[in-house]
């Protein structure tokens, strides 16, 4: 066994759950003052405000955690752990174990006038989203957590690797975690539109991690106490959750579900990357996500939705609902999503 293996032993044992959070007690210790509901409600533009009070939600159902089992695949070791799950060594603490999770680590017009200039030393990126960046003036803070919300169809997928795209592309690494998809159909999909995805897993530029979100629920514990440790040594830049809609709903009880949505968050905060999420919009509203919860808990909103037109036409819109710390455009734009990607026409009028 190698140095780096000692020391993954050292950093890390299944055995010992000294350092995995405790889940909470909802009922004790969920105080939706603190759950970072500050920043108001979806409708909270680029300033802090009230907003509708999530914890409201009434629960239908009743339950428990659907699901059980290993996400990574592991024995009892929530990180797939044999032995050494990452098998890395060097400068790269992910190793090239592509199945297990620390494994893939390795392998209108007017939309751009702002009514005031933003007096702010805080690092920006650009999202890399054509007409969508023009609409934020200097960009999105970083460390930020954000999330996308739309219908099926509306391109949140194609948003989170665009995004990936953009910091791979400047030389920043990136994680992209699905719960929907398989690596391999992620990998294809951003191949498709000619963003050789392939070569960035090579370089240990990206990592792509397909969890099952049953197995992901049951293990979160382990999970937010190891991810924000693990993104740190990748030296990650940027994450994309595709989608957190289905951890939600891996939660029958709404008290849990915010419960453990709010803690999941918090450890991404810690992480120190900045983060894009997707969500599932509101069977009811394309302006809230499914659970009306992930809205309330991030920095920033973007609603992807169907629009019909006065001329009866169905076409896709974006809007920005919130960056905190940032202007931005509040005008509902047209979109287009095509072989190279999403393209947002700032200078367009949805009707």
């Amino acid at each position: 066994m190698s140095d780096d293996e000692d020391w993954f032993e050292e950093e890390f044992d299944p055995e010992d759950d000294s350092d995995v959070a405790e889940v909470p007690d909802v009922e004790e210790e969920f105080d939706p003052e603190e759950a970072a509901f500050d920043d108001g409600g979806p409708s909270g533009g680029d300033e802090d405000s009230s907003g509708d009070d999530p914890t409201a939600v009434p629960d239908p159902d009743g339950g428990s955690t659907a699901g059980g089992g290993d996400p990574f695949g592991g024995n009892g070791d929530p990180l797939g752990g044999n032995g050494d799950p990452f098998g890395g060594s060097g400068s790269n603490p992910f190793g090239g174990g592509a199945d297990d999770f620390a494994g893939a680590f390795d392998a209108g017009m007017g939309g751009t006038e702002f009514e005031e200039e933003l007096d702010s030393d805080i690092p920006r990126i650009d999202l890399g989203i054509e007409g969508l960046d023009e609409m934020i003036q200097g960009g999105v803070p970083e460390r930020s957590l954000l999330v996308t919300v739309g219908a099926a169809g509306t391109g949140k997928t194609t948003f989170g690797l665009q995004f990936l795209r953009e910091g791979l592309e400047n030389g920043e690494k990136g994680v992209f975690i699905t719960l929907e998809e398989d690596r391999e159909a992620v990998l294809q999909a951003a191949e498709e539109k000619g963003w050789p995805f392939e070569e960035y897993v090579e370089e240990a530029s990206l990592a792509v991690v397909d969890l099952d979100p049953i197995e992901m629920a049951n293990s979160l514990a382990s999970i937010r106490t190891d991810l924000p440790r693990l993104v740190r040594e990748f030296d990650a830049e940027r994450l994309v959750l595709d989608s957190v809609s289905l951890l939600e709903m891996m939660y029958d009880q709404q008290a849990q579900r915010r419960t453990e949505v709010f803690d999941f968050t918090r450890s991404l905060k810690e992480a120190g990357v900045t983060t894009m999420l997707t969500s599932e919009a509101s069977e009811s509203s394309p302006y809230a996500s499914r659970h009306g919860i992930i809205e309330y808990l991030t920095d920033g909103v973007f609603i992807l939705q169907y629009v019909r037109t006065e001329f009866r036409e169905t076409r896709l819109a974006v809007e920005i609902q919130k960056i905190r710390n940032a202007n931005h455009s509040r005008e509902t734009k047209p979109y287009e999503i095509t072989g190279d990607g999403i393209s947002v026409y700032q200078e367009a009028s949805i009707f």
